[in-house]
């Protein structure tokens, strides 16, 4: 089996951090800020694509994304914590299958996050958003982890997800998913998309485990 989590509210919450950073680009750029509110409903998708909602014309968007990026760097690790359980189920999970990330946060600063939190090694595979040309929803985050990891038609795989993009990647990609509640995507969002719904992380490997159990 393999078991491909999502981070942002899903793992971690890294929403103080998310949206400081946000309002120090409008900040440097001289613009008016968004609310939190109007930053959270686009948390999950790619930066620019963020940006982009929330009004930035885009011949200054990757501006606007460096700005994020530089002061992002400095504060992530202080500013974004475990969801409750998440590391708990990295553990349970990495009994019964090969795991692996696939994210539109950048790469490079979430396996600093996930080698901050002491779970980087149990994953055998982390895509962010430099590793691919068409983020989630596409399918080419999920393909292109399962290709790294050697993946067969024979294996067994999931996404685990908060909101609709995690899902519809999942869905593009042929793939099986669970959502979880206890991140950014509300539960009529999210039934859109999958029949499995439950609170956390943990609660889906524990369902997976109670599966595997009954197809031995």
């Amino acid at each position: 089996m393999i078991l491909l989590f999502d981070l942002d509210g899903t793992l971690i919450d890294s929403t103080e951090a998310i949206l400081e950073s946000f309002h120090n680009s409008f900040k440097v750029h001289n613009r008016a800020a968004p609310s939190d509110e109007a930053i959270k409903a686009l948390i999950g998708y790619p930066l620019d694509v963020m940006y982009s909602e929330l009004g930035i014309d885009e011949s200054e968007v990757w501006d606007f994304v460096a700005t994020y990026k530089e002061y992002y760097r400095e504060i992530s690790t202080q500013k974004t914590y475990l969801l409750p359980h998440a590391k708990e189920a990295v553990e349970a999970a990495s009994k019964i299958a090969t795991l692996g990330i696939v994210t539109t946060k950048t790469g490079r600063y979430s396996k600093i996050l996930m080698e901050h939190f002491f779970l980087m090694h149990y994953f055998d595979v982390l895509i962010g958003r430099e590793d691919v040309q068409r983020p989630k929803p596409d399918a080419q985050p999920i393909e292109k982890a399962l290709q790294i990891l050697g993946s067969t038609k024979d294996d067994e795989v999931y996404m685990i997800g908060d909101t609709k993009l995690d899902l519809l990647s999942a869905k593009n990609a042929g793939v099986n998913s669970i959502a979880v509640l206890c991140g950014y995507g509300t539960k009529e969002s999210l039934e859109k998309y999958t029949d499995i719904i439950l609170d956390d992380a943990l609660e889906a490997v524990k369902w997976l485990q109670n599966r595997k159990k009954l197809h031995k």
